[in-house]
């Protein structure tokens, strides 16, 4: 692809994507369960006991064998609670029950409590139809022992966890985190806490991304603010590989004179894309320098935001060896008309009101308040116009977060 044309969303996605397939972290660590969440399964975790362990009551209530239905009212021949082993149940009895606890042996049945009638003198009588194994929870119904309950590439959230808590797991072997240099890039830039200078700006990409990248499961490595320097970007980009697995920039991939990232990756690096069909973000660059990838992000806040969260988070997801990198989207109807087509796919931070996607008044890139206004992004395709009401592709923020 010639430099001047600009490359499909999806093309884009797809060289990522391939890049980080070869790029897979080989290294994993052992943590405890109260460490592992936003962390990636590097193993299959295979079940070590059945689950239920044993026959327990789905409810308060008394546990029969079907066979003495017959024989009511029966006399009730013990309690069974929760955390408790019964004794096996006498024939032409009952026991009283309780939810989660163990069945007693010779029992297949349980009536609920408000299906009964205790008599004066303690015997109990069953109002309704009763069935075999009817509020019993089988052994083994959830899983089974040598069942896989999760495969690697699973990424680790609450119910995960607790999937592993559920079996006496205290540690899983997860995917090392993936080390990544995050670097600002802009003789304009200063950071929180200091001075602005006449034409300087804060520094809001770095706390972005670094909280982002840490939410995705990455150990950030800060590498600061670099002037726009050729000379001093080539230097930090060659300590910086290393100990990073990928190098993560913000400005300076454009095409003006101070953009010395874009220049240096270009002129001594090996460009994989650069220039997306895609607004706001077209100026993403991404290559190697060394042997170190390099995602080099447009400057403009929402710019930033966009091909991180779009490009560069499935690419980070992937090398850590999930598989299911794409977050959900949904189809949300327009709030607003769309009556010019553009030539590069549209991502617009939108909020939802009524089943609506209403849309933030200001869409300059450089404006980053506006996302915290929206609930997420919604995509208008290459040369496309809609009106109010019309289909729309919305991707939750949450998603991406």
């Amino acid at each position: 692809m010639s430099r001047a044309a600009l490359m499909p969303v999806e093309d884009a996605l797809d060289q990522l994507l391939a890049m980080a397939s070869e790029q897979r972290l080989p290294d994993s660590e052992s943590l405890p369960l109260s460490a592992a969440r936003g962390r990636v399964l590097a193993s299959d975790l295979v079940a070590t006991l059945d689950l239920p362990p044993w026959p327990n009551s789905a409810m308060d209530g008394y546990a029969l064998n079907l066979a003495d239905l017959h024989r009511q009212p029966l006399k009730v021949s013990q309690k069974v609670y929760a955390g408790l082993a019964p004794d096996a149940l006498l024939p032409g009895t009952c026991a009283r029950i309780f939810t989660g606890a163990p069945v007693p042996p010779g029992a297949n049945c349980v009536q609920m409590q408000e299906n009964v009638e205790v008599l004066e003198d303690g015997r109990v009588r069953f109002l309704q139809p009763l069935k075999l194994g009817q509020n019993i929870r089988a052994q083994g119904q959830e899983n089974r022992a040598g069942d896989t309950l999760l495969r690697a590439g699973k990424r680790l959230g609450p119910f995960e966890l607790a999937v592993a808590a559920a079996q006496g797991i205290t540690h899983l072997h997860v995917v090392r985190r993936a080390r990544v240099a995050l670097l600002s890039t802009g003789d304009e830039l200063v950071e929180p806490g200091q001075p602005l200078r006449p034409g300087s700006i804060y520094n809001s990409n770095r706390v972005l991304l670094a909280h982002w990248l840490d939410a995705l499961g990455c150990e950030v490595i800060d590498a600061g603010i670099l002037p726009d320097r050729p000379a001093q970007t080539r230097l930090k980009l060659e300590q910086l590989q290393v100990a990073a697995d990928l190098i993560l920039t913000t400005g300076g991939v454009s095409a003006g004179d101070a953009d010395c990232l874009g220049q240096v990756l270009r002129d001594s690096g090996r460009p994989l894309l650069w220039k997306l069909a895609i607004k706001p973000g077209k100026p993403l660059t991404v290559g190697h320098f060394g042997t170190v990838p390099v995602i080099g992000l447009p400057g403009n806040p929402t710019s930033a935001l966009v091909t991180f969260g779009l490009l560069a988070r499935p690419y980070l997801l992937r090398i850590q060896g999930v598989q299911d990198v794409m977050p959900l989207s949904l189809t949300v109807t327009a709030g607003f008309a769309w009556p010019k087509p553009g030539s590069r796919r549209e991502y617009l931070r939108v909020r939802l009101e009524a089943g609506s996607a209403m849309l933030y008044p200001n869409q300059s890139s450089g404006v980053l308040l506006g996302a915290t206004w929206a609930d997420g992004l919604v995509e208008i395709p290459e040369l496309s116009t809609h009106n109010v009401g019309d289909a729309l592709r919305f991707i939750p923020f949450n998603e991406l977060f």
